[in-house]
């Protein structure tokens, strides 16, 4: 009995020997966002800026944007490159793909991300990963990326820096939507000249009246999306119009505005009048 009792203890012992308290979790993590030498150099620093370390929690993980933002105002992380370099972007997630790709892809644009190419995408049974790469003279600041993100109903969980200049972001959008426009009734809308379609929320209204200036040439491209962003119906009309009136369909969350040949022939904007609540 008591040889069993002590092969027990010593089990046990073995188990929590190497699971590391929640205060070396944060410093694990912290040492993955500095360099060696820097963490070192200033190891007697951090651990006063970062007390208590439990502040830096949000239940079983670690606030990452809370420490980055941490360490950036201490001076202890720089996300200034040399010289414009390429910066690798991974976004990680468990939504559904074209959702998440949507409102990255608004997002990024919203923080001033323009010119980014997609390098791989990757969905497995647990998650889709999205990676695109830009030229920049800095990484970009998760504290900017994250309040951008909340506009959305998203927020970053987790945040790995693999390199100064290749970093993955794990996002949680189950709350996600997209950050638009919604139609009432009877609110009319102009929408100005734009080099992008235009996204709108239909959740609201069961009727709309597109009128299209004299001066557009105006091909209708009009797409509807349920709220997962899967496509419903596509409307596409090879002639020019004036005027369009749609019927949303049952299930319809959000409409795509567009043009069927450029977005050049939409040159003084369309002006929207929604009609009937649902």
């Amino acid at each position: 009995m008591v040889r069993l009792l002590l092969s027990c203890l010593l089990v046990f012992s073995f188990i929590y020997a190497d699971e590391p308290k929640e205060d070396e979790l944060v410093t694990q993590k912290i040492q993955t966002f500095i360099e060696p030498n820097v963490y070192e150099e200033n190891k007697a620093y951090i651990d006063i800026v970062f007390s208590p370390k439990s502040e830096y929690l949000l239940g079983d993980r670690i606030d990452s944007v809370k420490v980055i933002q941490t360490l950036k105002e201490n001076g202890l992380l720089d996300l200034f490159f040399k010289k414009p370099s390429e910066l690798i972007l991974n976004f990680k997630t468990s939504g559904a793909p074209l959702f998440f790709v949507k409102i990255m892809g608004d997002t990024l644009r919203n923080i001033g991300y323009y010119r980014y190419v997609t390098k791989e995408s990757n969905l497995s049974s647990s998650e889709f990963t999205w990676t695109i790469s830009l030229t920049s003279e800095y990484a970009t600041d998760p504290l900017i990326l994250q309040r951008e993100l909340q506009k959305s109903g998203c927020s970053i969980v987790d945040i790995q820096r693999n390199s100064a200049t290749n970093w993955t972001y794990t996002v949680d959008m189950r709350s996600g939507n997209l950050n638009l426009q919604t139609l009432e009734d009877g609110a009319e809308v102009q929408l100005k000249r734009s080099l992008y379609a235009h996204w709108l929320d239909v959740s609201k209204i069961k009727k709309l009246k597109i009128y299209s200036s004299r001066r557009n040439d105006w091909y209708p491209y009009i797409a509807y999306y349920d709220a997962s962003l899967h496509l419903l119906k596509v409307i596409k009309q090879d002639a020019k119009k004036r005027r369009v009136l749609l019927n949303i369909p049952r299930g319809t969350k959000y409409i795509k505005i567009s043009d069927l040949y450029t977005l050049k022939n939409i040159k003084e904007g369309l002006h929207l009048n929604p009609i009937g609540s649902r």
